[in-house]
């Protein structure tokens, strides 16, 4: 039997601590008793971003504000569908994530972090929404379990009301403000029409295989 190998771990700040496992050629970020990422599954995240980008309906030089960066797949998939005109902002809050990226997980990054439409701000992807406005054609959150699983405290702001219309103000006419969720959250599609968004919730398998745990994401275009 192959051993599960603590290849490192990071503080969240604000928040509690991640390790990050290797096991056989897998590997997995852990908060406490719960895998937050994994490499075996990475067809919700791939969704987030192909499913997001169909929205947009071919704009050409489309601007995506993604936060945060996970384990790349939804990074990847983005340039994978998105012309040489596009612009990807990436915003992380734990250093660690970018240096396991380019260190033991580098052959899963495959080199999507040095691509030239990619722009990487180390910080908090809800700063980085409350300072733009019409900036930005879709803005991706994957950086909790979903709404209601929040990693560090600080990140409930972004699922509050205050939080969605700052999303608004920081999207361009008819751009989307798509959440990745573990599951589905009534009361977060409640708020989301409150604050005038038109909401489509799908449900995607955890595996691109089709496999797996199904997860939830909600795609929100202002009214």
């Amino acid at each position: 039997m192959i051993a599960r190998e603590l290849l490192g771990t990071a503080q969240v700040p604000g928040g509690t601590e991640l390790k990050l496992y290797r096991h056989d050629r897998d590997f997995m970020i852990v908060m406490g008793h719960n895998e937050l990422m994994s490499s075996r599954m990475s067809g919700s995240e791939i969704a987030l971003a192909t499913e997001t980008i169909k929205r947009l309906k071919g704009r050409p030089a489309a601007s995506l504000l993604i936060g945060g960066y996970g384990m790349g797949f939804t990074l990847r998939a983005a340039l994978e569908v998105l012309g040489p005109e596009a612009e990807l902002v990436v915003a992380e809050l734990v250093p660690e994530i970018i240096d396991w990226a380019r260190g033991p997980m580098v052959e899963i990054a495959a080199g999507c972090l040095d691509d030239p439409r990619v722009r990487l701000i180390m910080g908090d992807v809800g700063s980085v929404i409350d300072g733009a406005q019409g900036d930005y054609d879709a803005i991706l959150l994957d950086v909790d379990n979903g709404p209601d699983g929040v990693v560090r405290e600080g990140n409930g702001a972004l699922y509050s009301s205050s939080g969605l219309r700052a999303a608004r103000r920081a999207l361009t006419p008819g751009g989307v403000l798509t959440v990745w969720s573990a599951g589905p959250d009534p009361a977060f599609t409640r708020r989301l029409e409150k604050n005038g968004f038109s909401v489509d919730e799908i449900r995607v398998a955890a595996r691109s295989n089709g496999k797996g745990p199904k997860h939830t994401i909600w795609f929100a275009t202002p009214n």
